[in-house]
């Protein structure tokens, strides 16, 4: 993780970018202490104006440059963004990721990144950007507490993305993730398929849940009984959605379509649908979500449904740089878009393999 300079003029020679030439250097040339030379350069107290010549030319002299970073650490600010997305490795937050960084290209300001795939690291991460004294943080999915949460935007500006928090409904960035999950059920409805499986995200996630809800919808409105062996829970890895394929052919629970949690579990499910002798969409189909760069690429291409997580990034980079210049801020809710490509096909008359 990217780590900022730390010190705020101490004297101790941390303010330094110019290698070989200290704080104290500049002290020894002007004569005075290196604490009275940290004043002069963060401007956090009056000098008499003899001293203040006399640092400004040892500064010249010696080319010495101060550092940024320490200078707005003096007074209180970092100039940096704290982000702390679920999983640092996922293509998801890895979109998410690249939106803060367009986001705050050119604002000044830049981002501090840190995972947080445990409970505890997410602690640990948090106390981390607050001893670095972050401007902002942007909380992308996660486990953190709501209530740890709700305390900590008392203290600084923040935007969650992935999350619902009572009382912090206008700083929880919204997808349409019921209605992307209704689109997705509703398509292979309108195929003709009605065993339809359903592999979910991680069950405590607010968009996993969401999704299943727009699922359940679906089906209801086109009279299709619920089965709850239909339903197999994941965690958004690849790996679950070829487990879950795996679970149903064990069980031998019929199925003509799957929609998975997200991209990366249809890949899953995909694979395990080759090894049992399946073809996609012949024999089954599948939809995933989030319409990951790499779902263009899958054979069969895949058909899903598409979030704007770039964009999504960039406008939690904007809300908070508006909080930040004092103005009020309206997080926009984002829609998702149905895209149709080669791994979704009309529902066989026969059910062929999977009696």
């Amino acid at each position: 993780m990217k780590q900022p300079e730390t010190s705020a003029g101490s004297g101790n020679g941390s303010e330094n970018e110019t290698p070989g030439i200290t704080i104290r250097d500049v002290a020894l040339r002007a004569g005075v202490s290196p604490s009275t030379v940290s004043r002069v350069l963060n401007k956090t107290a009056q000098v008499a104006a003899s001293k203040q010549a006399a640092v400004m030319k040892a500064v010249q002299l010696l080319g010495y440059r101060p550092s940024v970073v320490a200078q707005e650490l003096a007074r209180g600010r970092s100039r940096a963004f704290g982000v702390l997305p679920e999983g640092i490795s996922s293509p998801f937050y890895g979109r998410l990721m690249k939106g803060v960084e367009q986001g705050l290209r050119g604002s000044g300001y830049y981002p501090i990144f840190a995972s947080g795939e445990q409970p505890s690291e997410e602690s640990q991460a948090i106390e981390l950007f607050l001893a670095h004294r972050v401007d902002a943080l942007i909380l992308m999915g996660g486990q953190l507490p709501d209530d740890h949460v709700v305390r900590l935007a008392d203290r600084i500006p923040l935007v969650a993305i992935g999350r619902s928090l009572r009382g912090l409904e206008h700083r929880c960035l919204r997808v349409e993730n019921r209605a992307g999950g209704y689109k997705a059920t509703r398509h292979l409805i309108d195929l003709g398929h009605v065993r339809i499986a359903h592999f979910t995200g991680s069950p405590w996630h607010r968009d996993a849940i969401a999704r299943r809800q727009g699922y359940e919808a679906a089906l209801a409105d086109a009279g299709i009984p619920f089965d709850p062996r239909l339903v197999v829970e994941g965690d958004f890895e690849e790996q679950s959605g070829f487990t879950a394929v795996e679970r149903l052919m064990a069980a031998g629970v019929r199925f003509t379509a799957a929609f998975t949690g997200n991209d990366q579990m249809a890949c899953g499910a995909g694979l395990a649908l080759l090894r049992h002798g399946l073809r996609v969409p012949q024999d089954v189909s599948i939809v995933g979500f989030d319409d990951q760069p790499h779902a263009a690429y899958t054979w069969p291409p895949l058909t899903t449904l598409r979030q704007p997580t770039v964009d999504m990034g960039m406008a939690a980079v904007r809300a908070l740089l508006e909080e930040l210049r004092g103005h009020g801020f309206v997080l926009p809710t984002f829609n998702t878009d149905l895209v149709l490509r080669d791994s979704t096909g009309p529902a066989l008359a026969v059910e062929g393999h999977l009696r």
